[in-house]
C-alpha cells in the first residue's frame, strides 16, 4: 500500500512538471522560434552522457550560442539536462529515473527551451526517457490467506492482490502464474487503464476432511529481457458449509467529492446481500487488495459498507479515484464491485509566477515597446479556478502583454525619465477567475539609465552688474551660474564666453568651472560704454544653454582736458571791459590768472601805475565739434549753479509765477525782452563768430578719450588799462549768448555782487563772467 502512495506522489509530480512544460505547443507564437527538436534516451544514463548535438541540429553556431547566452529554460527545480555551449552538445546533467519522473505514464518525456537573446529566440527541446526494466513485479503482501468453504459452488471467484511494476511497456507486468492448479484456475483480467488483476476460480470441490488447507504461489512475471518476477504465497483455509456467496446489488458504484473535503465526510454506500441465514448470511465490507494504496484516502464501515474520507483529497493529485469493494460472509464467500470517485476542483491554489529572463536597468530613452522580460505564470487548478489574468499595480510606464497562454512579456508603456524617477518597483499580480479570487504577486525592480535628454539651464535669462573702467586685469565681476537635470557627466557643466558686442574676447574671460567672468583686458569708457556678452553653458553630450551678460560701464576721470584745432594767435574773446571812472582811474588793464595756453592782446596802449581797484570775469572755454552739444551743457551747466544776485532771485521767481499765471508768463517775457535789448546796446560789438561749447564732464563721442575741454577764464580789470587775468573756475555764473548775433557780445543775464572797497580811488561796477567756445574749425564765440 505504501508503494503505491509513493507511486502516485510521483507521477502527480511528474504531471505538475508536465504542465510547465506544455508551453512547448505555443512557443512559435513567443518572440522566434527557429527549430522544435527531439531526442530519445534511456533512463539511468550516467551524468555527462551525450544527449544530442543542439548546435548541429538547431544550424546554430557556436557564437551564435555564446553571443546569445544560450541557457536552459525549465520551470523545474531539477535540471535533468546541461547545455555545453562551448561545443553545442546536451549531456546529462542528473540521475533520470523514468518511474519517478512519470510513473505509469509512457511515452515518458520532459520539455525545456533554449533561451537565446539578441535576438531572443526559444528552441523547444522534449526528450523522451525510454524505459529499461530495472523493476521486477513486487507485491504488496508477501502473504495471503483465503477462507473458502467447502461447500463453495464451483466457478466462485476469489480476487488477488495485483502486482505493481514501475515499468512501461514490455518491461511492465504481463502474466500471472498460480501453482499448483489442483482446485483452483487462475482468470487474468485488463482494468481500463490498462493494468492487470488475477482472481482464483474454484474448479474442482473443496473438501475440508480430506484437505483442510492449501498452499498456493502466485508469480507476477514482467515482459523485460533479462525477465524478472515476484511472488506471493497464497493459504486457503476451507471452512465448512457456506454455500451461497454476498452479491452487490450494483456492479459499479459512482460519487463525486470535493477536494481538501475534511476527514469523515460520506462519499457513498455500497451493499451486498447474502441469502444464507445465521453467520453464514452476515456479509461484511472490504477494500478490494487491487489498486492498494488508493483505497487508503477512504474509510469503510465494515458493517454498513458506508465510504468515507480518510485522507485531504487534492484534485491536482488524483481527478478520479477508481478501487474496488469486497462482501464477504461468515463463510468465506465474497463478492466485489467497482466504485468510482470523481474529484471535484476548488479554488486552492493561487497563481504561481516565474520570472524566465529579465533585464535591468532599461535606458530612459528606450521607445515605448521595449521587452524587459518574460514572465510564466501557472494554477494547479482546472477550469475557471486555472484561468490566470496577470496585471501591474498601480500607476508605472509599464504593462504586461499575453504573447501566449501562460507567458506574458514585461515591456515599456511609455516614455521613461530618470529625472522624475529613477527606480521602480514594479509589482506584478496574476489573479485567476475563480471564487474566491486567488493571486499571486512578484516585485521587480527596474533601474532607469541616465540619458542626455536636458540642457542647462540658466538661473536667470540676462544678468546685469556694473564695472569700473581700468578695471584691474584678473578681477572678478559676476557669477553666472546654470544647472543641468542629468547625472555624472550629462549634468557636468563648462562656461565659455561668446561675442556678441564689444571686443569680449580681449577683454573678458570666464572660468569654465564657476562660472565667474573676470576682467582680462583694458575697459575704457570712452570706446564701450556697454558690453552685451552671451554664456554657453554646456554638457558634456553636447547640450548648450544660453544667457546674456549685460555690463554697464562706469566712468572714472582718467583724462586730461585739452583744446584741439585752434592754432596758436586764433581769437577766443573780445571783452569790453569799462570802468567808470575818468581818465587814468578809468584805464584797465587784463591779465591771465595762472599759467593757461592763452594770452590776452590790449587795444590800449597806454598804462597808469596807480592804486586801482580790480574786478575778475571767469570765462568758460569750450571745444567741440558741433554747437548743439555745447549748448544742452550750457542748459545743464545753468541748472547747477547758484544765484546769488538780486536779478537771478527775481528771475527765479518769475519762472516760478509763469507756472501758475500764464499772464504773468506773458509779462515776465516782455520784460526780459525789453530788459535784454537795453542792455545789449552798452555793449561792445564784434564780428567774431560764436565758439561752440563743450560742457562739463563732456566725453568725446569721436573716440578722442579725452576729458571735458572746458576751461575757466578769469578777467581783471585792474586800472584803465586794458590787461585780462586768466583764472581758475571758481564760484561763477552762466551766460547764455543769443546765436543770432553776429559777433556783438550780449550783456550778461547773471551777475555776482562785487564787493565795495570804499578806500580805493577807484570803484569797480560789476563783476561779469563771459564764456568762450571754439569749434572744431577753430572759430570762437564768446557768451
Amino acid at each position: 500500500m505504501a508503494f503505491g502512495v509513493e507511486h502516485r506522489d510521483r507521477v502527480v509530480r511528474w504531471r505538475m512538471r508536465l504542465t510547465a512544460s506544455l508551453f512547448l505547443f505555443h512557443v512559435l507564437f513567443l518572440y522566434r522560434a527557429e527549430a522544435q527538436i527531439r531526442y530519445s534516451i534511456p533512463e539511468e544514463l550516467k551524468t555527462g552522457s551525450l544527449v544530442g548535438n543542439v548546435a548541429q541540429d538547431l544550424g546554430l553556431d557556436l557564437k551564435r550560442l555564446r553571443s546569445g547566452r544560450a541557457r536552459i529554460v525549465t520551470g523545474e527545480s531539477i535540471q535533468y539536462t546541461e547545455l555545453k555551449t562551448d561545443k553545442g552538445t546536451l549531456v546529462v546533467n542528473e540521475r533520470i529515473d523514468r518511474e519517478h519522473l512519470c510513473g505509469d505514464l509512457t511515452p515518458c518525456s520532459f520539455t525545456f527551451e533554449i533561451l537565446l537573446e539578441k535576438p531572443m529566440e526559444l528552441h523547444p527541446v522534449t526528450i523522451e526517457v525510454l524505459d529499461v526494466n530495472d523493476n521486477a513485479p513486487t507485491f504488496q503482501n508477501s502473504h495471503l490467506e483465503f477462507e473458502i468453504s467447502e461447500s463453495a459452488a464451483l466457478g466462485s471467484r476469489f480476487v488477488l492482490e495485483s502486482a505493481e511494476d514501475a515499468d512501461v511497456g514490455q518491461n511492465s507486468l504481463q502474466n500471472y502464474i498460480l501453482t499448483p492448479t489442483d482446485n483452483f484456475v487462475l482468470k487474468q483480467h485488463v482494468n481500463p487503464d490498462g493494468s492487470k488483476y488475477a482472481e482464483m476460480m474454484l474448479q474442482k470441490p473443496l473438501d475440508r476432511e480430506v484437505q483442510p488447507r492449501l498452499s498456493l504461489k502466485l508469480l507476477a512475471v514482467d515482459g523485460g529481457n533479462p525477465q524478472k518476477s515476484g511472488t506471493v504465497n497464497i493459504e486457503v483455509n476451507v471452512l465448512d458449509a457456506n454455500d451461497n456467496a454476498p452479491v452487490f446489488n450494483q456492479s459499479l458504484y459512482k460519487a463525486a467529492v470535493i477536494e481538501n473535503a475534511p476527514k469523515g465526510t460520506h462519499v457513498v454506500t455500497v451493499n451486498a446481500s447474502d441469502i444464507d441465514t445465521g453467520s453464514n448470511g452476515k456479509v461484511a465490507y472490504y477494500f478490494s487488495k487491487s489498486k492498494a494504496g488508493i483505497a487508503d484516502l477512504f474509510d469503510i464501515d465494515e458493517a454498513t459498507g458506508r465510504i468515507y474520507v480518510a485522507k485531504e483529497i487534492d484534485f491536482e493529485m488524483d481527478k478520479k479515484i477508481e478501487f474496488r469493494v469486497e462482501a464477504k460472509d461468515q463463510g468465506g464467500l465474497t463478492d466485489s464491485s467497482k466504485v468510482e470517485i470523481e474529484v471535484l476542483d476548488i479554488n486552492d491554489n493561487a497563481p504561481v509566477i516565474n520570472v524566465m529572463s529579465f533585464t535591468s536597468p532599461v535606458s530612459e530613452d528606450s521607445p515605448p515597446g521595449t521587452t524587459l522580460g518574460i514572465i510564466n505564470v501557472k494554477d494547479l487548478d482546472s477550469g475557471e479556478n486555472g484561468q490566470v489574468r496577470c496585471t501591474i499595480e498601480g500607476s508605472v510606464p509599464f504593462k504586461i502583454k499575453s504573447n501566449v497562454r501562460n507567458y506574458y512579456t514585461l515591456i515599456t508603456d511609455a516614455a521613461l525619465d530618470r529625472e522624475s524617477l529613477s527606480e521602480f518597483n514594479i509589482t506584478v499580480i496574476a489573479s485567476d477567475a475563480g471564487t474566491p479570487q486567488r493571486s499571486g504577486t512578484v516585485n521587480i525592480d527596474v533601474t532607469v539609465l541616465d540619458a542626455n535628454d536636458n540642457i542647462p539651464v540658466f538661473n536667470q535669462s540676462v544678468y546685469k552688474a556694473s564695472v569700473l573702467e581700468n578695471t584691474k586685469t584678473g578681477t572678478s565681476i559676476i557669477t553666472v551660474n546654470a544647472t543641468d537635470a542629468d547625472s555624472g557627466l550629462y549634468g557636468h557643466i563648462t562656461y565659455s564666453l561668446s561675442k556678441m558686442k564689444g571686443s569680449v574676447a580681449e577683454i573678458f574671460t570666464i572660468d569654465e568651472n564657476t562660472g565667474t567672468i573676470y576682467v582680462s583686458g583694458q575697459i575704457d569708457y570712452e570706446k564701450y560704454r556697454k558690453y552685451e556678452l552671451r554664456v554657453e553653458a554646456k554638457d558634456h553630450g553636447g547640450l548648450i544653454g544660453t544667457s546674456k551678460v549685460i555690463f554697464d560701464v562706469t566712468d572714472v576721470n582718467d583724462n586730461e582736458p585739452i583744446i584741439h584745432d585752434a592754432t596758436p594767435g586764433t581769437t577766443i574773446a573780445i571783452l569790453n571791459i569799462k570802468d567808470t571812472d575818468s581818465e587814468r582811474n578809468g584805464q584797465i588793464k587784463c591779465s591771465i590768472d595762472g599759467k593757461l595756453p592763452f594770452k590776452i592782446e590790449s587795444s590800449l596802449t597806454n598804462y597808469y601805475n596807480l592804486p586801482s581797484r580790480s574786478a575778475t570775469v571767469i570765462v568758460n572755454v569750450a571745444v567741440a565739434d558741433s554747437f548743439p552739444e555745447v549748448l544742452s551743457e550750457f542748459i545743464e551747466l545753468t541748472h547747477d549753479k547758484e544765484y546769488n544776485d538780486n536779478l537771478t532771485f527775481y528771475l527765479v521767481l518769475a519762472l516760478a509765477v509763469v507756472s501758475f499765471l500764464f499772464i504773468t508768463c506773458l509779462v515776465v517775457i516782455i520784460s526780459v525782452k525789453i530788459y535784454r535789448w537795453r542792455q545789449s546796446r552798452i555793449l561792445f560789438h564784434s564780428n567774431l563768430p560764436v565758439i561752440p561749447y563743450y560742457p562739463p564732464r563732456y566725453s568725446d563721442t569721436l573716440g578722442t578719450a579725452t576729458l571735458p575741454h572746458v576751461y575757466n577764464y578769469e578777467v581783471t580789470t585792474d586800472s584803465r588799462k586794458s590787461d585780462c587775468k586768466f583764472g581758475r573756475a571758481g564760484s561763477q555764473n552762466v551766460l547764455i549768448m543769443d546765436p543770432s548775433s553776429t559777433g556783438t557780445m550780449q550783456r550778461m543775464q547773471s551777475e555776482k555782487s562785487i564787493l565795495d572797497e570804499p578806500d580805493s580811488p577807484l570803484e569797480v561796477k560789476r563783476k561779469r563772467t563771459v564764456l568762450l567756445i571754439v569749434d572744431s574749425k577753430g572759430r570762437c564765440w564768446s557768451i
